[in-house]
C-alpha cells in the first residue's frame, strides 16, 4: 500500500517571526480526508563545542514553554535559505563568545514529525578560541562548563530532556571516543 498522503488544500492561519502556521487538508491511502495541523519552520543549529579540557559549553536559559530553566547545547535559528555551518558558526560566538577553528557535521534530527517541519543540524565544533558574547537583546543566559563525560551521564540518567542536547551528546561523546581508539 502507498501510504502517502496528496495535499488538496491549504491554508495559512498565522505568519510569525519565527514559525508559520497552516491547516492541510489531505487524501489518506484509503481515500478519505483528513487535516493536518502543521508548523513551519526554517531550521536550526545545535553546537556541541568541546574544549580542550573535554568539557562542554552549555546554555543555561528560561524557557516558556516548560516555564524554568533549561541546560542545553548553543543553538540558534536558521534564516531561510542560510548556510547551516554559517549559522551554527554565528550562534557559537554569540551565545558562548567563543569560536571554533573545527566545525564537523555530526547529522540532522527531526524535533517532532507529528506537526512540524523543523530540521535541526549537529555541529561538533572544537579548537576552540574565546571571543566576545553577544546574545540576542532579547535572550538571557547562562554559558556553562560541564566535562562531556557528566553530560553523557545526565543524558543516560534522563536529567537532561532537550532533544538537541541529548542527540549532540551522544553524537559528540560516540564520535571523540571512537576517534580515541
Amino acid at each position: 500500500m502507498d501510504f502517502f498522503e496528496k495535499t488538496i488544500s491549504s491554508e495559512k492561519i498565522y505568519n510569525g517571526k519565527v514559525i508559520n502556521f497552516r491547516v492541510d487538508t489531505v487524501k489518506l491511502p484509503n481515500g478519505d480526508t483528513a487535516k493536518r495541523e502543521l508548523v513551519e519552520h526554517p531550521g536550526g543549529v545545535g553546537i556541541v563545542a568541546v574544549d580542550d579540557g573535554g568539557c562542554l559549553l552549555l546554555v543555561e536559559q528560561f524557557r516558556k514553554p516548560y516555564d524554568k530553566m533549561i541546560l542545553e547545547i548553543p543553538a540558534g535559528k536558521m534564516e531561510r535559505g542560510e548556510n547551516p555551518e554559517i549559522c551554527g558558526r554565528r550562534e557559537l560566538e554569540e551565545e558562548t563568545g567563543y569560536a571554533a577553528q573545527r566545525f564537523e557535521f555530526l547529522g540532522e534530527c527531526y524535533p517532532s514529525v507529528g506537526y512540524t517541519d523543523e530540521i535541526i543540524r549537529i555541529f561538533l565544533a572544537t579548537d576552540l578560541k574565546k571571543t566576545e558574547q553577544h546574545p540576542d537583546e532579547d535572550e538571557f543566559l547562562n554559558v556553562v562548563r560541564i566535562p562531556l563525560e557528566d553530560m553523557y551521564r545526565r543524558v543516560m540518567n534522563n536529567e537532561i530532556a532537550d532533544a538537541k542536547t541529548v542527540i549532540g551528546v551522544l553524537k559528540a561523546y560516540i564520535k571523540l571516543n571512537q576517534d580515541k581508539k
